[in-house]
Protein backbone atom coordinates (compact mmCIF):
# COMPACT_ATOMS: atom_id res chain seq x y z
CA UNK A 1 0.00 0.00 0.00
CA UNK A 2 1.46 3.42 -0.94
CA UNK A 3 2.78 5.42 2.00
CA UNK A 4 4.70 8.66 2.28
CA UNK A 5 7.57 9.31 4.67
CA UNK A 6 7.49 12.64 6.52
CA UNK A 7 10.23 14.51 8.40
CA UNK A 8 8.65 16.90 10.88
CA UNK A 9 10.95 19.75 11.88
CA UNK A 10 10.18 21.78 14.97
CA UNK A 11 12.47 24.31 16.65
CA UNK A 12 12.74 21.86 19.56
CA UNK A 13 12.99 18.49 17.76
CA UNK A 14 12.96 16.45 14.57
CA UNK A 15 10.46 13.60 14.25
CA UNK A 16 9.89 11.03 11.53
CA UNK A 17 6.46 9.80 10.48
CA UNK A 18 4.68 8.24 7.57
CA UNK A 19 1.18 8.48 6.18
CA UNK A 20 -1.09 6.34 4.04
CA UNK A 21 -4.76 6.14 3.09
CA UNK A 22 -6.97 8.68 1.35
CA UNK A 23 -5.22 12.04 1.34
CA UNK A 24 -7.35 14.81 2.79
CA UNK A 25 -9.78 12.46 4.55
CA UNK A 26 -10.43 12.53 8.29
CA UNK A 27 -7.10 11.90 10.06
CA UNK A 28 -6.17 9.07 12.39
CA UNK A 29 -2.90 9.56 14.29
CA UNK A 30 -1.44 6.20 15.25
CA UNK A 31 0.85 6.28 18.28
CA UNK A 32 2.75 2.99 18.61
CA UNK A 33 4.08 1.51 21.82
CA UNK A 34 7.60 1.28 23.16
CA UNK A 35 9.89 -0.49 20.69
CA UNK A 36 13.55 -1.24 20.05
CA UNK A 37 14.27 0.68 16.87
CA UNK A 38 12.24 2.94 14.62
CA UNK A 39 8.69 2.08 13.56
CA UNK A 40 9.58 3.35 10.09
CA UNK A 41 11.42 0.08 9.53
CA UNK A 42 7.99 -1.58 9.59
CA UNK A 43 6.12 1.05 7.56
CA UNK A 44 5.01 -1.34 4.82
CA UNK A 45 3.83 -3.98 7.30
CA UNK A 46 1.95 -1.39 9.36
CA UNK A 47 0.24 0.09 6.31
CA UNK A 48 -0.82 -3.38 5.21
CA UNK A 49 -2.07 -4.33 8.69
CA UNK A 50 -4.19 -1.16 8.90
CA UNK A 51 -5.53 -1.23 5.35
CA UNK A 52 -9.10 -1.48 6.70
CA UNK A 53 -8.83 2.26 7.54
CA UNK A 54 -7.27 3.35 4.24
CA UNK A 55 -10.37 4.06 2.15
CA UNK A 56 -12.11 6.21 4.77
CA UNK A 57 -9.25 7.87 6.64
CA UNK A 58 -5.78 9.28 6.21
CA UNK A 59 -3.50 7.57 8.72
CA UNK A 60 -0.43 9.25 10.20
CA UNK A 61 2.03 7.03 12.09
CA UNK A 62 4.30 9.09 14.35
CA UNK A 63 7.55 7.82 15.81
CA UNK A 64 9.23 9.40 18.84
CA UNK A 65 11.56 12.36 18.22
CA UNK A 66 15.00 11.55 16.77
CA UNK A 67 17.11 13.69 19.10
CA UNK A 68 16.10 12.36 22.50
CA UNK A 69 17.17 14.37 25.55
CA UNK A 70 18.77 12.36 28.40
CA UNK A 71 15.58 12.64 30.45
CA UNK A 72 12.30 12.26 28.54
CA UNK A 73 8.95 11.65 30.23
CA UNK A 74 5.66 10.49 28.72
CA UNK A 75 4.42 14.07 29.22
CA UNK A 76 7.38 15.34 27.18
CA UNK A 77 6.55 12.79 24.47
CA UNK A 78 2.96 14.03 24.46
CA UNK A 79 3.94 17.70 24.09
CA UNK A 80 6.30 16.89 21.21
CA UNK A 81 3.68 14.72 19.53
CA UNK A 82 1.03 17.43 19.89
CA UNK A 83 3.38 19.94 18.24
CA UNK A 84 4.08 17.45 15.44
CA UNK A 85 0.34 16.93 14.88
CA UNK A 86 -0.14 20.69 14.58
CA UNK A 87 2.79 20.98 12.14
CA UNK A 88 1.15 18.32 9.95
CA UNK A 89 -1.82 20.66 9.64
CA UNK A 90 -4.16 18.40 11.63
CA UNK A 91 -6.70 20.43 13.57
CA UNK A 92 -8.56 17.58 15.27
CA UNK A 93 -7.40 13.97 15.10
CA UNK A 94 -8.67 10.55 16.00
CA UNK A 95 -5.92 9.23 18.28
CA UNK A 96 -5.11 5.51 18.09
CA UNK A 97 -2.70 4.85 20.95
CA UNK A 98 -1.42 1.45 22.00
CA UNK A 99 0.70 0.60 25.07
CA UNK A 100 3.07 3.53 25.69
CA UNK A 101 1.38 5.25 22.73
CA UNK A 102 -1.88 5.02 24.68
CA UNK A 103 -0.24 6.82 27.60
CA UNK A 104 0.92 9.54 25.21
CA UNK A 105 -2.62 9.79 23.83
CA UNK A 106 -4.06 10.28 27.33
CA UNK A 107 -1.51 13.00 28.05
CA UNK A 108 -2.34 14.76 24.76
CA UNK A 109 -6.07 14.61 25.56
CA UNK A 110 -5.36 16.23 28.93
CA UNK A 111 -2.87 18.88 27.84
CA UNK A 112 -4.08 19.54 24.28
CA UNK A 113 -7.77 18.59 24.22
CA UNK A 114 -8.45 20.76 21.18
CA UNK A 115 -6.39 18.34 19.06
CA UNK A 116 -8.44 15.25 19.91
CA UNK A 117 -11.75 14.27 18.31
CA UNK A 118 -11.94 10.62 19.40
CA UNK A 119 -9.47 8.32 21.12
CA UNK A 120 -8.91 4.57 21.06
CA UNK A 121 -6.68 3.32 23.89
CA UNK A 122 -5.33 -0.19 23.44
CA UNK A 123 -3.45 -2.31 25.99
CA UNK A 124 -2.48 0.72 28.02
CA UNK A 125 -2.80 2.22 31.48
CA UNK A 126 -3.23 5.51 33.31
CA UNK A 127 -0.72 4.30 35.92
CA UNK A 128 1.54 1.28 36.27
CA UNK A 129 1.20 -1.46 38.84
CA UNK A 130 4.18 -2.61 40.90
CA UNK A 131 4.46 -5.72 38.71
CA UNK A 132 4.49 -3.63 35.51
CA UNK A 133 7.19 -1.36 36.94
CA UNK A 134 9.30 -4.38 37.86
CA UNK A 135 9.03 -5.77 34.32
CA UNK A 136 9.95 -2.39 32.86
CA UNK A 137 13.03 -2.25 35.09
CA UNK A 138 14.09 -5.67 33.77
CA UNK A 139 13.97 -4.30 30.23
CA UNK A 140 15.87 -1.19 31.32
CA UNK A 141 18.58 -3.32 32.94
CA UNK A 142 19.02 -5.48 29.83
CA UNK A 143 19.24 -2.40 27.60
CA UNK A 144 21.78 -0.81 29.95
CA UNK A 145 23.86 -4.01 29.87
CA UNK A 146 23.83 -3.98 26.06
CA UNK A 147 22.10 -7.38 25.93
CA UNK A 148 20.06 -7.00 22.73
CA UNK A 149 19.10 -10.66 22.47
CA UNK A 150 18.10 -10.85 26.12
CA UNK A 151 16.03 -7.66 25.79
CA UNK A 152 14.20 -8.85 22.68
CA UNK A 153 13.50 -12.23 24.30
CA UNK A 154 12.20 -10.73 27.56
CA UNK A 155 10.23 -8.06 25.70
CA UNK A 156 8.55 -10.42 23.24
CA UNK A 157 7.81 -13.08 25.86
CA UNK A 158 5.91 -10.48 27.89
CA UNK A 159 4.22 -8.66 25.00
CA UNK A 160 2.90 -11.59 22.97
CA UNK A 161 0.62 -14.41 24.00
CA UNK A 162 2.39 -17.61 25.02
CA UNK A 163 1.21 -19.47 21.90
CA UNK A 164 2.37 -16.72 19.54
CA UNK A 165 5.69 -16.30 21.34
CA UNK A 166 6.54 -20.01 21.28
CA UNK A 167 5.53 -20.39 17.65
CA UNK A 168 7.55 -17.36 16.48
CA UNK A 169 10.39 -17.20 19.01
CA UNK A 170 13.22 -17.83 16.54
CA UNK A 171 11.94 -15.18 14.14
CA UNK A 172 11.42 -12.71 16.97
CA UNK A 173 14.92 -13.29 18.36
CA UNK A 174 16.41 -12.70 14.91
CA UNK A 175 15.39 -9.03 15.29
CA UNK A 176 18.23 -8.66 17.79
CA UNK A 177 20.78 -9.07 14.99
CA UNK A 178 20.16 -5.60 13.63
CA UNK A 179 19.97 -3.75 16.95
CA UNK A 180 22.74 -1.24 17.55
CA UNK A 181 24.03 0.35 20.73
CA UNK A 182 22.30 3.53 19.60
CA UNK A 183 18.99 1.63 19.46
CA UNK A 184 19.53 0.31 22.99
CA UNK A 185 20.40 3.77 24.32
CA UNK A 186 17.27 5.17 22.69
CA UNK A 187 15.10 2.40 24.16
CA UNK A 188 16.63 3.05 27.57
CA UNK A 189 15.65 6.74 27.51
CA UNK A 190 12.12 5.99 26.29
CA UNK A 191 11.57 3.28 28.89
CA UNK A 192 13.16 4.74 32.02
CA UNK A 193 10.55 7.35 32.97
CA UNK A 194 7.49 5.44 31.81
CA UNK A 195 7.17 3.88 35.25
CA UNK A 196 6.49 7.34 36.72
CA UNK A 197 3.56 8.12 34.41
CA UNK A 198 0.32 8.62 36.32
CA UNK A 199 -2.68 10.56 35.03
CA UNK A 200 -5.32 8.48 36.79
CA UNK A 201 -6.77 11.26 38.96
CA UNK A 202 -7.05 13.60 35.96
CA UNK A 203 -8.94 11.23 33.65
CA UNK A 204 -12.30 12.83 34.48
CA UNK A 205 -11.13 15.89 32.54
CA UNK A 206 -11.08 13.91 29.28
CA UNK A 207 -14.37 14.64 27.52
CA UNK A 208 -13.87 13.26 24.00
CA UNK A 209 -15.39 9.86 23.11
CA UNK A 210 -13.04 7.04 24.15
CA UNK A 211 -12.87 3.32 23.44
CA UNK A 212 -10.63 1.16 25.60
CA UNK A 213 -9.48 -2.24 24.35
CA UNK A 214 -7.53 -4.59 26.58
CA UNK A 215 -6.17 -8.12 26.81
CA UNK A 216 -7.30 -10.79 29.22
CA UNK A 217 -3.80 -12.29 29.36
CA UNK A 218 -1.77 -9.09 29.37
CA UNK A 219 1.56 -9.98 31.00
CA UNK A 220 2.88 -6.42 30.75
CA UNK A 221 0.19 -4.25 32.35
CA UNK A 222 -2.29 -6.84 33.54
CA UNK A 223 -5.95 -7.20 32.60
CA UNK A 224 -6.90 -4.84 35.43
CA UNK A 225 -5.18 -1.84 33.83
CA UNK A 226 -7.71 -1.69 31.00
CA UNK A 227 -10.65 -2.34 33.34
CA UNK A 228 -9.53 0.46 35.67
CA UNK A 229 -8.93 2.85 32.78
CA UNK A 230 -12.35 2.30 31.19
CA UNK A 231 -14.12 2.52 34.54
CA UNK A 232 -12.46 5.83 35.42
CA UNK A 233 -13.19 7.26 31.97
CA UNK A 234 -16.76 5.93 31.99
CA UNK A 235 -16.31 4.58 28.46
CA UNK A 236 -16.81 1.34 26.57
CA UNK A 237 -14.38 -1.51 27.24
CA UNK A 238 -13.67 -4.36 24.82
CA UNK A 239 -11.57 -7.14 26.38
CA UNK A 240 -9.85 -9.70 24.17
CA UNK A 241 -9.75 -12.42 26.80
CA UNK A 242 -7.48 -14.92 25.04
CA UNK A 243 -4.86 -12.40 23.89
CA UNK A 244 -1.66 -11.10 25.41
CA UNK A 245 -0.56 -7.46 25.64
CA UNK A 246 -0.15 -7.21 21.86
CA UNK A 247 -3.88 -7.78 21.29
CA UNK A 248 -3.62 -4.88 18.83
CA UNK A 249 -1.61 -7.25 16.61
CA UNK A 250 -3.11 -10.61 17.57
CA UNK A 251 -6.87 -10.09 18.07
CA UNK A 252 -8.67 -10.45 14.73
CA UNK A 253 -11.39 -7.92 15.62
CA UNK A 254 -9.22 -5.30 17.36
CA UNK A 255 -8.81 -3.09 14.27
CA UNK A 256 -12.39 -3.70 13.14
CA UNK A 257 -13.75 -2.42 16.46
CA UNK A 258 -11.44 0.60 16.24
CA UNK A 259 -12.61 1.31 12.68
CA UNK A 260 -16.26 1.20 13.72
CA UNK A 261 -15.56 3.46 16.68
CA UNK A 262 -13.82 6.09 14.55
CA UNK A 263 -16.64 5.90 12.01
CA UNK A 264 -19.18 6.46 14.79
CA UNK A 265 -20.86 3.12 14.06
CA UNK A 266 -22.29 0.81 16.75
CA UNK A 267 -19.76 -1.58 18.27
Amino acid sequence: MPRRIETIRHKRFVMEAFRFGEQGREPIVLLPGLSVGSVLAYADAIADAYRIFAEEFEIFVLDRRLDLPPSYSVWDMADDTADAIALLGIQAANLYGVSQGGMIAQAIALRHPELVKRMMLGSTAARLSAAAKELLQTWVRLAREGDAKGLIDAFCEAVYSEAFYLQNRDALLSMANGITQKDLSRFLILAEQTADFNCYEDLSRITCPVLVQGAGKDRVLGREASVELAHKLGCMLCLHEDCGHAAYDEAPDFKVLSYRFFKGDPI
